[in-house]
């Protein structure tokens, strides 16, 4: 490699610092930032395994579960969705797939690939489901295995109730699979009281810890329907009755764990504990507030009809003003101030931008500076 191109290759790794508003990944924490780089070890380690324990009990914390299999899949969340269906689906099992925004579409996509018959219950992008319709529409379905929804649709900012649809399903067999990539220790997750079965998320939200694992967990019920499989899995990968065996006490190889990534893990849940749920969850819902009251000022409305449906406090879409072209606006966004938010996705590109004030960056001076920033172009 001659000089000139390692000069090149120097100026590519300086990285400049930006302040991450989309929808994810956040900016990280200090803490955590040491953590990814202390020194690596041995992933079949004593030392690390203590690390996965830790882990896995910070994660029930988080999750509001006593679930004994709770632990991070080595992927993102997607990997966490594809290992709910992959080990709870069967060829031909039904599945009820809640669709009101992109993610509803990948499950109902990813359990397809695992040959399960789809059933599909949808509403607008935007909207969110009345949870009675939804109890009434699972009682309509023979033989139905397993209903999945997102609890925070990450593509447009509806929130989702989910506790009378598990309370209901508790008393059933079937699966109930819940997607909480964008709200996991942003809001209420309540896994065992209402009656989750697997529940899924991601690092880079509200975790604010970098991309590239997802926390799980399995209730017993999940568990049983594994163990009783007639069929292999079909992912190696993701079979969750070889990676339990990594997890738990035996501490079987699977594949080489991302150690690193891990530490990173472990520091931002002691981030969350530290804290404590209660307060994190009080500081994203007034911090949601204050974005909601600056939005308010500049007479920018809300993509999510407020009196209808429920939206996040941590992720805001936001219908994008007349006048405005949507990708120049952002490009000038990133270039001239180094601050990142998020486009539209399918129905919603270039009507709405998609703002993450996530975990780390669930600030008020964050927001203002955001604010600060807008006001140069918007008024």
């Amino acid at each position: 490699m001659q000089e000139k191109d390692i000069e090149q290759l120097k100026d590519f790794l300086e990285v400049k610092s930006k302040i991450l508003l989309g929808p994810g990944p956040t900016n990280i924490d200090e803490r955590v930032r040491r953590a990814l780089s202390e020194q690596t070890i041995s992933h079949l380690d004593p030392d690390f395994f203590n690390i996965l324990d830790n882990i896995s009990d910070l994660l029930r914390e988080v999750f509001q579960t006593k679930n004994k299999i709770t632990f991070a899949v080595s992927g993102t969340g997607s990997a966490g969705m594809e290992m709910a269906m992959a080990n709870v689906l069967e060829k031909e099992d039904k599945i009820l797939v809640l669709k009101n925004g992109v993610f509803g579409e990948r499950m109902s996509d990813v359990a397809s690939r695992y040959g399960a018959s789809v059933i599909e219950m949808s509403v607008n992008w935007g909207e969110t489901f009345n949870q009675g319709e939804v109890i009434e529409k699972i009682k309509s379905i023979k033989n139905l295995k397993a209903v999945s929804v997102v609890h925070a649709e990450t593509s447009t900012g509806a929130l989702q109730d989910l506790n009378h649809i598990g309370n209901y399903l508790k008393d059933t067999d079937i699966i109930f699979i819940a997607d909480t990539v964008t709200s996991l220790s942003g809001i209420e997750v309540k896994t065992d009281d209402w009656g989750i079965d697997v529940c899924y998320s991601g690092t880079q939200k509200c975790l604010s810890v970098p991309p590239g694992l997802s926390p799980i967990t399995f209730s017993d019920k999940a568990l049983s329907k594994i163990q009783q499989r007639t069929t292999k899995i079909a992912s190696w990968y993701l079979d969750l009755t070889m990676l339990i065996n990594y997890w738990g006490s035996e501490r079987v190889y699977h594949h080489t764990a991302p150690v690193n990534m891990l530490y990173a893990l472990n520091e931002g849940l002691r981030i969350c504990h530290d804290e404590g749920l209660n307060r994190r969850f009080t500081r994203h819902k007034e911090n949601g507030d204050y974005f909601d009251s600056k939005l308010e000022v500049m007479g920018i409305k809300s993509f999510i009809n407020k009196k209808k449906h429920s939206s996040l406090p941590m992720l805001k879409s936001i219908f994008i003003p007349d006048a405005i072209d949507d990708s120049t606006f952002r490009q000038n966004l990133l270039l001239k101030h180094n601050i990142e938010i998020g486009s539209g996705l399918g129905p919603t590109k270039g009507k709405i931008w998609r703002i993450g004030i996530m975990g780390h960056n669930s600030r008020k001076d964050v927001i203002d500076i955001l604010f600060n920033v807008l006001e140069l172009y918007l008024v």
